[in-house]
């Protein structure tokens, strides 16, 4: 006897007993075969195998079992295309079944098979049910042309289902309208640029009807679109408003969000004197209201869409804020949400109410909860003038608690107060000092040392007090430091005589001792800033503070537009636009609020192109944000002062008494030591020799001011881009102001108003300086003439190419997107001309590799010629030699962020080619140097 016996058995396994059963005559024994079939696809069990037997089950008139094998057919028809073919004879027989159940049961199956093979054969069945008799079996077919749409876009279009999806918005039955709407909606959002849902006042109505009738579902999705249509004027959008209240009494919160996001949006085009105005508002509170008698999650989506509605008009609900009162069963997330809607609906006239309320929750246990409380009374200090002097005495009652949190959270925001109401509460410092030693938060700690070094002249023994935090002062966090250092160096500019060591002492522990390149580059600002100008130091450092605004925590206005056109949505829980939390670019859609009568909003920003980030070798083209060097060369602290330069570009580096000398006016005749030479960064941009004077001596090397040249007009933007909008321009530079032409013609049969513009961050910080003034509206075939004043104080972000520019411009048509290269010698700064002797120590000091060799071609002018003209675009010659017959010029330029660019130019009298040598530390800008100095030489 073999060992075969071993591998076979009587018991033939599960999926041939199934096979069995399911080829049985007995109809019962077929339908519990088949559900035991769906019960083991629902564990997860495989059943592929019984592909063939299931799908042979489909000619049955039970309905169940019908039902039962569609279901199996959705499952596995994507593991088994060729065999899912065998069940199309089935779908198209099913398709003209008498009963509409069965009919509408085929469509929705035949969308759920998402197989390539099969799509097309289902067009015909598809085709007959969108114009079937039974309104059950044309609501199935609209969903189902989404479906296919997504699967194969191209066919639908040809096959013209995208037309009688559109027919079916005039469908005599609510619910095919609503899911018509809902199809062509999925459809557009995955197609921004088609205009399926092409919406007129006809349509509309339409819309409307069938808005009362359909289900909850249904009225969601045209109210949806209903917010997608921009009325065209303010009494075609107040009767939609008219016909959409109801809605707002609706039990379902999606629809009552939906009605809200509806009439917020068509608000905007309702003048506030009108009567039905007032009404609207009063009608708006009720059920935002209600929404708040929900269960937790759906009072928090209520809360965050409340926020976006109290930030937009917060006249609606300016009378309800008892229902904002936090209860003592309230879940920490929407305690918080509504915490923040009662400051934004703090106003004089329920200010007790609030502080009273506010003072309880500052008792509580919740630690997350008191502290957000703490900062509450804060901020209703400087919402309401009126309240201040109450608000300071409740967080002083406070503070007396000795509750660590409490005292911690209550300085913070005392400093805020100080900041919003100058020389009027200063008078509780002293209760503030006595709680120093409790501080342990380094956001409280920086807030008590910032108080005590604006107010060091009031507080007897402060150099004592920022003494005590100095000791300790590398294990403090960065924020600390730097407002440590401030604190001090405002400290010694108060009291010079009694903190000079003090001063030395900070001055050289962020100097010398710190790793953070933001402390060390600020200690070297105050240090240099002490030691030349000490007038200058107390005009910096103790300038006037900007008042600090009231809500400083309110969304930017064209976000929240954007964001009131999505309530109801997730972007209004999260409150931050759809593009930024959806992946890819697909159903991404900016939306923006319908314009008031002569308003102008600012555009989108263009969406920052994939360039990368700015390379980590050479960090002096563009300094990071952050970088306080990169802020100070983009500074010009005051009017070059007349009068010699500071004499300190020959002496070494290691000599230059940085605090010494400039100050012996305010502390007599003490000198201070320098610091090492070895402190000073060699990043900072200067040669060794220079003693640093290139970067802060701001008064050296003023050019003549001059204008350079201008290229010719460029279209930017054609027409058929831009919706009939043609924009060409050019960019110029004179008398040391950079500005770009522009030449707008309007090619389209519509009047164009409301002209906006705004820049992509870009490599040199290029940003308008004024709006976009475009005085009357542009007529079509009419072209005007705009100068348009840029800065370059804009956000950095190296672009590839460098000079690269991305501009958005927004009319009431729509926001279009362009770049451009712009010429770098507009960026040529007047004061680029360099001493000799700083010229050649910089060459030196420049690495050989970084030098960049160029030919300029027929160009045949005499170096007299070459140096006059580049001279009037900001190139300064600084020497002119002859060797062996040539003449040598030798030149440099400055950009606006403070590179230096060295060059020698080489003439051989007679010979039409030039030889140019560039010398920089950032040599990836010498490709564009040289294009300026061919475009230059040549115009």
């Amino acid at each position: 006897m073999t060992d075969s016996k071993y591998f076979t058995t009587t018991k033939k396994g599960e999926i041939f007993e199934l096979k069995a059963e399911l080829n049985s005559d007995k109809k019962e024994k077929k339908k519990e075969a088949v559900k035991k079939v769906i019960a083991s696809m629902t564990v997860g069990k495989d059943v592929s195998a019984l592909f063939p037997d299931v799908v042979n089950c489909m000619q049955t008139d039970n309905l169940e079992l019908k039902k039962l094998v569609y279901l199996y057919l959705m499952n596995y028809a994507k593991s088994q295309p060729d065999m899912a073919i065998m069940a199309v004879n089935t779908f198209v027989k099913d398709c003209e079944d008498p009963n509409p159940l069965i009919r509408a049961l085929a469509v929705r199956t035949m969308g759920c098979i998402r197989v390539d093979k099969i799509t097309e054969y289902l067009c015909e069945p598809l085709r007959k049910c969108l114009k079937d008799e039974d309104p059950y079996v044309r609501k199935t077919a609209a969903v189902c042309v989404a479906k296919l749409h997504d699967i194969n876009a191209q066919l639908v279009e040809d096959q013209g289902f995208l037309d009688t999806l559109k027919d079916l918005i005039s469908d005599s039955n609510p619910m095919v309208v609503a899911n018509a709407v809902a199809a062509l909606s999925e459809i557009a959002e995955s197609h921004p640029s088609s205009n399926l849902l092409d919406l007129n006042p006809q349509s509309i109505n339409k819309l409307l009807t069938a808005l009362n009738e359909c289900t909850e579902w249904g009225q969601i999705f045209i109210l949806d679109c209903l917010a997608n249509y921009t009325p065209k004027d303010d009494r075609e959008a107040q009767s939609i408003c008219e016909r959409v209240t109801p809605r707002l009494s609706h039990a379902n919160s999606a629809v009552v969000l939906s009605a809200v996001k509806v009439l917020m949006k068509f608000m905007e085009m309702l003048s506030k004197d009108l009567d039905y105005y007032g009404t609207l508002l009063k009608k708006l509170a009720p059920p935002l209201v209600t929404l708040l008698s929900a269960e937790p999650e759906l009072q928090y989506v209520a809360l965050r869409n409340i926020n976006l509605i109290v930030q937009k008009r917060p006249e609606i609900l300016k009378h309800e804020m008892k229902v904002f009162f936090v209860k003592y069963n309230d879940p920490i997330y929407v305690k918080l949400e509504k915490l923040d809607i009662m400051i934004r609906l703090a106003s004089q006239a329920n200010i007790a109410q609030v502080l009273a309320e506010l003072k309880e929750y500052a008792t509580e246990v919740d630690v997350d909860f008191v502290r957000k409380a703490v900062r509450a009374i804060g901020r209703c200090a400087i919402k309401v003038e009126q309240s201040a002097e109450r608000c300071v005495s409740t967080l002083l009652d406070l503070i007396q608690t000795k509750v660590n949190y409490v005292v911690q959270e209550a300085i913070v925001v005392i400093k805020d107060i100080f900041r919003k109401y100058p020389n009027k509460y200063e008078s509780v410092i002293a209760t503030l000092c006595e709680n120093l030693d409790s501080l342990d938060e380094p956001e409280a700690r920086a807030a008590m040392i910032w108080i005590v070094g604006e107010y060091a002249e009031r507080i007897d023994n402060a150099d004592e007090l920022l003494e005590s935090f100095l000791e300790g002062f590398h294990d403090e966090s960065t924020q600390v430091q730097l407002q440590l250092l401030t604190a001090i160096v405002k400290l010694f500019l108060k009291k010079p005589t009694e903190t000079q060591e003090l001063v030395q002492q900070v001055l050289s522990l962020a100097t010398q001792d710190s790793d953070n390149p933001d402390l060390r580059d600020r200690g070297y600002i105050y240090w240099r800033l002490l030691s030349t100008d000490p007038v200058a130091a107390k005009e910096v450092v103790l300038a006037e503070k900007p008042l600090i605004s009231e809500e400083t925590d309110l969304i930017e206005p064209t976000l929240l537009d954007e964001l009131i056109c999505y309530i109801g949505t997730l972007a209004s829980v999260y409150h931050k636009p759809p593009s930024a939390f959806v992946e890819g670019g697909r159903g991404v859609v900016h939306k923006s609020l319908p314009p008031r009568s002569a308003s102008s909003e600012s555009t989108e920003s263009p969406e920052a192109a994939p360039t990368g980030a700015p390379s980590a070798e050479q960090p002096d083209v563009i300094p990071p944000q952050g970088d306080l060097l990169g802020d100070l060369l983009n500074l010009d602290l005051g009017p070059p002062v007349s009068g010699p330069p500071l004499a300190t570009s020959s002496v070494q580096m290691g000599a230059v008494d940085l605090l010494g000398g400039g100050l012996d006016s305010l502390i007599g005749s003490t000198n201070f030591t320098a610091p090492p030479a070895a402190a000073v960064p060699a990043n900072l941009g200067a040669p060794i020799g220079s003693g640093l004077s290139d970067l802060f001596d701001l008064t050296s090397g003023v050019g003549t001011l001059s204008g350079s040249y201008v290229a010719p007009k460029a279209v930017w933007l054609p027409a058929m881009k831009a919706k009939g909008l043609e924009i060409s321009g050019t960019f110029t530079r004179q008398v040391g102001s950079i500005s770009m032409d522009l030449q707008l013609t309007n090619k389209a049969l519509q009047v164009m108003t409301d002209f906006a513009i705004q820049f992509n961050r870009n490599s040199f910080g290029l940003a308008p300086a004024a709006p976009l003034q475009v005085h009357a509206p542009l007529s079509p075939n009419q072209t005007v003439e705009i100068s348009l004043p840029l800065s370059t104080v804009g956000s950095v972000m190296k672009m590839e190419p460098l000079n690269n520019l991305q501009v958005a411009v927004k009319n009431n048509i729509d926001v279009f997107y362009f770049s451009t290269l712009y010429p770098l010698h507009i960026l040529f700064v007047e004061d680029g001309k360099m001493d000799r002797q700083m010229f050649l120590g910089t060459w030196k000091d420049i690495p050989n590799e970084n030098e960049a060799q160029f030919q300029i071609r027929d160009c045949p002018l005499n170096a007299e010629a070459v140096s006059s003209k580049l001279q009037s675009s900001n190139i300064f010659t600084i020497a002119k030699r002859n060797v062996e017959g040539q003449d040598m010029l030798y030149q440099s330029l400055k950009l606006t962020n403070g590179i230096w660019v060295l060059a020698e130019l080489r003439i051989q009298p007679g010979n039409p080619s030039l030889t140019l040598s560039l010398k920089c530390r950032a040599p990836e800008v010498s490709q564009h140097v040289y294009q300026a100095y061919e475009t230059i030489l040549k115009n």
